[in-house]
């Protein structure tokens, strides 16, 4: 059996989830299927690996124009596979090409969902439609749809009601628990400017609209004055989320100190060290699939604060790994809480219930690690996914 996996992000070039999913998926298939992959960006020099550049003609287009651009030259490479599994849409016109021209099953895994994600419109102007459009017809004409949480299937049947709930699938994200683990690096907090005497609050994200930072830094102005705030935030969507966070950024120093802004991508030893230093984890996100930075920040057995939206509550045990924070949420598309000052103050609230119980906060941390050891190993989602391809052929 060969497997073509399309993606847009694969090592080195991974900046979200989705890539951390399809290095980690493909790792644990290579161990008995042959797996050929399918990546955007620069030539890499692992075997089995394909890369895709722009096309020269398209430089100067829209960025879902070069998209199908790469997927059309990626669609034609796949000739010879037995089946095709994509992964965002970013892939997925690739996918659902192979499937016409070959003949075989088309298998997506649903990371996110384009029409939840309004803000995408800042960044590809035109182009949003077109990558609507391109989901909707991959999603459709699929095999099988693999959603990464319950609460993602629920929006893929919610957004697509026209799909046979019998061909979406629930597969979770995992974490890798070696790469993942406490770490006690000193040396890299103080390379930071991280204060390990006092008590911390982290943030991992890109900067986008979905990960809710804007939110987060309205609620740092309410915790108590000795918690540091750490922001591992980089790769920003648009000049215009980056110009705000900056701004929040900014204000937030002139009322405290101990404000740690960390732009560049840390290697994982170094952030699971800055993960394994934190008094507590925090994931504001409006719109989160199932979000394995929250997954990373339990295996290094720190305590998770997540809002209480999409997948995170199947990662988050409330009062037992960490806590949710309750929103109510507007029904436009964009996942904006209903009453933001609400949300902020119900978030700023349950950060500094834990914070301030630091002994609570290791508890809740050592239950994370044991949770994801016990339901989040990539052995069991390769098993999980092998099994669903040979369904389909």
């Amino acid at each position: 059996m060969r497997i073509d996996l399309l993606t847009r992000e694969y090592p080195p070039e991974v900046y979200g989830g989705a890539g951390v999913h399809v290095a980690e998926l493909v790792r644990a298939l290579r161990r008995d299927v042959e797996v050929v992959v399918h990546a955007f960006g620069a030539a890499r020099d692992e075997p089995g690996t394909r890369a895709y550049p722009v096309p020269a003609e398209l430089a100067g287009a829209n960025a879902a124009l070069q998209t199908l651009g790469v997927d059309l030259a990626m669609a034609a490479d796949t000739a010879g596979a037995d089946l095709v599994h994509s992964h965002t849409w970013y892939a997925g016109f690739a996918g659902r090409a192979a499937q016409l021209l070959h003949g075989i099953p088309h298998v997506v895994t649903a990371h996110s969902l384009e029409p939840l994600r309004p803000w995408k419109a800042e960044q590809l102007g035109g182009g949003y439609r077109l990558s609507c459009w391109v989901e909707r017809e991959a999603f459709g004409a699929a095999d099988a749809v693999i959603a990464v949480s319950d609460g993602m299937r629920r929006d893929v049947l919610r957004v697509y009601p026209e799909l046979d709930p019998a061909r979406v699938r629930t597969i979770r994200n995992g974490v890798d628990l070696e790469r993942w683990r406490p770490r006690r690096d000193p040396a890299v907090l103080a390379a930071h400017g991280i204060d390990p005497d006092r008590p911390s609050v982290v943030f991992v994200g890109r900067i986008t609209r979905q990960k809710g930072l804007p939110y987060l830094l309205r609620a740092a102005r309410l915790l108590p004055p000795e918690v540091q705030l750490v922001l591992c935030a980089g790769a920003p969507d648009t000049p215009e989320i980056l110009a705000e966070v900056e701004a929040g950024v900014a204000e937030l120093r002139t009322e405290r100190d101990g404000v740690v802004w960390i732009r560049e991508h840390l290697p994982s030893e170094q952030l699971s060290a800055v993960l394994t230093a934190a008094t507590v984890f925090v994931c504001p996100s409006v719109y989160e699939p199932l979000g394995i930075v929250n997954l990373e920040a339990m295996a290094c057995e720190t305590a998770v604060v997540g809002t209480a939206t999409g997948g995170i509550p199947e990662v988050v045990e409330d009062g037992v790994t960490g806590r949710l924070v309750p929103i109510e949420q507007r029904d436009d598309g964009t996942g904006d809480p209903t009453d933001p000052e609400r949300f902020v103050a119900d978030l700023a609230a349950t950060i500094a219930e834990v914070v301030v119980d630091p002994e609570a906060a290791r508890r809740m941390g050592r239950a994370g690690r044991a949770r994801a050891e016990r339901e989040f190993s990539w052995a069991a989602i390769a098993d999980a996914t092998r099994a669903l391809y040979a369904s389909l052929l």
